[in-house]
């Protein structure tokens, strides 16, 4: 079984019984083709172990943060990568266990698979602009920054990241002060959370004009999210752009099929034509 297959697999359960390491993991099986999945597994089994042999039995959820912050960031020295935050590896989960660095959405990822195996069930929130995760307490809901070390976000804190993000009358005639912070706070299931992080390394590849590696992506994300018209349109002008003619004539108007009355259709059927002979010449 190849490891689009084993990726295909291991996503095509109920959202809940998704292995969300594995998934990972295997985003970065075509990068890594003799990456051990298994060994990486096991070396995030170990570390949840190790910090459960420190934590008392009848220890509160918010001591565990405590716990997990000081094992993670300090004992074993995961921290945001600021320097190079576009830098592909830190998209790869195997890549942020080895060099002990990432971006929000694996250090996330990291933060609530070590989490959940020491029952702590944290929970990834999709935030705009910076992912983030969230743990529900007796007070209320803990809102944390596993890129920023674990760090609590304030209510104001929060706001001003999303000053940050959505531009000014993007929200009608509501300011933005006065929406609800909890319509951007509720939990992203696995799907969610591995469209986005394949969504950050579609946007490196592209930009590093890296096609076979955008196509590789973009295999992954029409598994995740079938229903994504515009990964559907993409990968065919990636293969386009590969000279894979037939596969990218069946993209591009499956696409049509979808969204006839699309902004980019016409562009898109005049490519499709064009493609049509190509494929008439390999006959």
């Amino acid at each position: 079984m190849d490891a689009l297959e084993t990726f295909s697999r291991v996503v095509d359960e109920e959202d809940s019984r998704i292995d969300l390491a594995r998934a990972c993991l295997l985003v970065a099986a075509d990068a890594y083709p003799a990456l051990d999945v298994d060994g990486y597994v096991g070396e995030l089994e170990r570390h949840a172990k190790r910090l459960a042999s420190r934590l008392a039995v009848d220890i509160a959820p918010e001591e565990k943060v405590v716990a997990l912050n000081e094992f993670l960031f300090d004992d074993l020295g995961y921290v945001g990568n600021t320097r190079d935050y576009y830098d592909p590896r830190n998209s790869y989960l195997n890549e942020v266990i080895d060099r002990r660095t990432g971006i929000p959405i694996t250090l996330a990822v990291l933060y609530m698979e070590i989490g959940r195996r020491i029952g702590l069930p944290v929970e990834g929130v999709s935030f705009p602009g910076h992912f983030l995760v969230r743990l529900k307490v007796r007070g209320g809901t803990l809102v944390l920054d596993p890129f920023a070390g674990g760090m609590p976000q304030s209510e104001d804190e929060l706001r001003e990241r999303l000053k940050r993000v959505i531009p000014a009358g993007a929200t009608g005639n509501v300011p933005l002060e006065q929406l609800p912070l909890e319509t951007f706070l509720e939990p992203a299931g696995k799907r969610q959370i591995l469209a986005r992080l394949l969504r950050n390394l579609k946007g490196i590849y592209r930009e590093q004009n890296k096609p076979e590696r955008l196509l590789e992506v973009l295999n992954r994300m029409i598994i995740v999210a079938p229903d994504s018209s515009a990964d559907l349109r993409d990968r065919g002008l990636v293969y386009r752009q590969l000279e894979c003619w037939r596969p990218a004539l069946q993209d591009l108007t499956e696409y049509l099929a979808r969204e006839p009355g699309a902004p980019d259709a016409d562009e898109i059927r005049a490519s499709a034509v064009d493609l049509t002979r190509r494929c008439a010449r390999l006959n």
